[in-house]
């Protein structure tokens, strides 16, 4: 065997040994954790409601609907 084929061997040995490592066999996050990731400090705007009518006048200047989740119609003058 030459050297290039027992390097190609080692690397398919290691490769098989680490690929039970790359599968999830319990979520992260349990059930009963989640309501932590549902609080307010976890939120990435400051303010909900500014940034809801800011997205929304985005939308409507841009004629581009939906991607951020906006909601309404109309010039965005409101």
């Amino acid at each position: 065997m030459t050297a290039v084929t027992i390097r190609k061997a080692v690397i398919l040995v290691l490769g098989v040994l680490y690929l039970p490592a790359c599968s999830m066999v319990e979520p992260w996050v349990k059930p009963y954790e989640r309501e932590y990731l549902a609080d307010e400090i976890m939120r990435f705007e400051r303010n909900p409601v500014s940034s809801s009518y800011m997205i929304h006048v985005y939308q409507a200047r841009e004629a581009a609907r939906g991607a951020e989740g906006g909601n309404g119609g109309g010039c965005g003058c409101n």
